[in-house]
């Protein structure tokens, strides 16, 4: 009688996990938006009810018949936008020295980050579309947190938040979840050291750490001042990207460097093989999948159980 009614017991708390749950999805443009569109498409098979907020104007991000989109206006044009991700392509391979880079870089920056801020400030200020997402009684957001919006957006709403991510510009991810990050291990952006560096190389990456701190101050302070703003208290980038509940990485140790994770730092790269046809990255992808949705599932969890 005792063994039936722990196996019933189980068996309930199996079937409440089972659940689908109504999830807000924030999304980045570009590459990013791809990766993204997969999960989205298997959780929905798995009967989570999915709600994307977009601009209206965007190169990838288009509706389907698995989610519904909320668009929203933007004071750019299609031709801007295409124009912006053609030049960021181009400077991404750009030759010269460091330098020339750095200036490169800050003024590529510089210009898309105007571009996703005004987005940014469109979605927060729309108060239509605030309202039907404060209405619609959200379980979690799903965002890349390159674009801080949708952690804007999950403190508002005070609901959980599960970031899907590659990396973080200046090691903000380390920084917000305070998992060691040390210069003159862990290579930084452009001085393609490895993770086998002599002293003069662990030297210049900790002289390189500099200039990232400064091009992430171009990017970031400005919603750090937008976020402050909307939700009427100070708040610092990295103190709001802190209350993600999990981190999922689309990095692994078999193609990148070692480097420390903190326990909801989770590497998913195999989610990036989608459209490979091999039977290994297929039963990679399928576990990746599920296993996203489990975190996805537990973050929803733990928002019923504290309200």
């Amino acid at each position: 009688r005792l063994f039936f009614s722990v196996s019933l017991l189980l068996l309930l708390s199996v079937l409440s996990l089972a659940a689908g749950g109504k999830l807000l999805v924030v999304p980045l443009d570009g590459s990013h938006w791809l990766s993204m569109r997969e999960v989205l498409d298997e959780l929905r098979q798995r009967g989570h009810e999915i709600v994307v907020v977009a601009p209206e104007v965007s190169l990838y991000i288009k509706p389907s018949q698995n989610f519904v989109m909320k668009m929203y206006p933007v004071p750019f044009t299609q031709e801007e936008m295409d124009n912006m991700f053609r030049r960021t392509g181009q400077e991404a391979f750009a030759e010269g020295s460091f330098l020339e880079r750095f200036i490169i870089a800050y003024q590529g920056l510089k210009n898309s980050s105007a571009v996703f801020l005004s987005s940014c400030e469109q979605l927060l200020y729309n108060k239509e579309l605030i309202r039907y997402l404060q209405e619609s009684k959200f379980d979690a957001v799903f965002t890349d947190p390159l674009l801080p919006c949708g952690q804007i957006l999950a403190e508002h709403l005070s609901v959980p938040s599960v970031f899907y991510l590659q990396q973080m510009p200046c090691g903000l991810e380390f920084e917000a979840t305070q998992c060691p990050n040390p210069p003159s291990y862990i290579p930084r952006l452009f001085t393609e050291n490895t993770d086998h560096m002599n002293f003069l190389q662990r030297v210049e990456n900790v002289i390189f750490e500099i200039s990232h701190f400064f091009l992430c101050d171009v990017v970031f302070q400005p919603y750090a001042k937008l976020a402050s703003e909307f939700l009427q208290r100070d708040v610092t980038v990295p103190g709001l990207l802190s209350k993600a509940s999990i981190w999922l990485i689309k990095l692994d140790f078999v193609l990148h460097y070692p480097r420390p994770l903190m326990p909801n730092m989770i590497m998913v790269s195999g989610v990036n093989c989608a459209h490979k046809k091999l039977t290994q990255v297929g039963h990679l992808l399928f576990f990746t999948v599920i296993f996203q949705e489990l975190l996805v599932i537990l973050a929803l969890q733990t928002s019923s159980s504290s309200r």
